[in-house]
This record gives structure tokens, sequence and C-alpha cells, in this order.
């Protein structure tokens, strides 16, 4: 890889030997690798076990999830936060693996929608859960740098399942909440 960014450097004009940008290519690898790197991991090592059986059927909400992530159309970064509920059928999931779902497809190349309906899907197949509602709020660099240069624009999307999507009440009371 640090071969193709020293190709790119020089693609676009830039001395690659010279003080600033020798060890770029290096260090815009290791940086690649690190911003790609939810290809190399696994949901179920993730998760450890880590499901407990539980009473409550009552809303769990992590919200403000900071979530960082690259446009897969323009390789920019998307920045934002997330907002993730579950209504628990018998099982919960440990907090912190919440924030390491987001983490893990946020991790690749993305659109957000995707994104959005991936953490809903894997929070769904972990916990069978009785509903699950994703929303992410972000901003995209490849609108706001490029292209129409909207520096105030942001984007939400949602996924709402089971009872999130058939449910008027549970719908606004998750909305409510992370308002």
């Amino acid at each position: 890889m640090e071969q193709h960014f020293k190709a790119i450097l020089k693609e676009i004009g830039e001395d690659t030997e010279r003080e600033g940008l020798i060890d770029t290519p290096k260090r815009a690898a290791k940086s690649f690798n690190f911003l790609t790197s939810g290809y190399q991991k696994s949901i179920d090592e993730l998760i450890n076990n880590a499901i407990f059986e539980a009473d409550s059927d009552q809303m769990v909400l992590v919200k403000d999830i900071e979530l960082y992530s690259l446009c897969e159309h323009h390789l920019l970064p998307f920045i934002g936060k997330c907002h993730v509920a579950y209504l628990p059928n018998t099982k919960i999931i440990g907090l912190s693996k919440i924030g390491r779902i987001v983490d893990v497809f946020a991790r690749r190349l993305q659109i957000q929608e995707r994104l959005t309906h991936q953490i809903a899907n894997c929070i769904q197949r972990i916990t069978n859960a009785a509903g699950v509602a994703v929303v992410i709020e972000s901003k995209h660099l490849c609108m706001m740098m490029r292209g129409v240069e909207k520096q105030s624009s942001s984007m939400t999307t949602s996924t709402m399942l089971g009872e999130f999507r058939h449910n008027s009440n549970t719908r606004a009371e998750f909305l409510s909440l992370i308002k």
C-alpha cells in the first residue's frame, strides 16, 4: 500500500523525497489500514459472549456514539454520532459492545444509509430484540470540501425494526429521547 500512496503523491506532482513527505506513504498506509480495520473484525469475536439473560423489556438506549467512516465514493470522511436503542426480549448486550459494533461497520468504506441498516440488523440478530432503532447524524466531507461545498449540511438516516417500526408510540419515545 505504501508504494501506491507514493505513486499517488508523484501523480499529483509532489516530490516524495522532500523532508515532509519521505515517511508519508508509510503513515498514509498505516492510517488507511486503521480507518478500514472493520473488515478484519468478526462480530461474534467482538461480542465474546457478552449477551446476558434479563427480565427487562424496557428500552435500552445508547446515544451520541461518535462515529468516523469513509465515504465509499470519494474516500473522504464522514463524521457524526449514532443513537442505538433496542427492546430486550430476554437478552441484553454488554453496553460497550454497542459502541464496538458501530465502529466495526463504520471502519469500512461506507454509505451512511447502509451503515445505519447494518448496525440495526446486527443488534437485532445478536439480541433477538423485540425492536431495534438506529439513527445516524453526520457531516460528509465529500459534500463540504468538494463538489457543492455546503459547509452546514448534515445527513440523518434511520432504521427502525420490529416494535420501533410498527408501534408509533415506541418510535416517538425513542425519537424524543435522542433530541
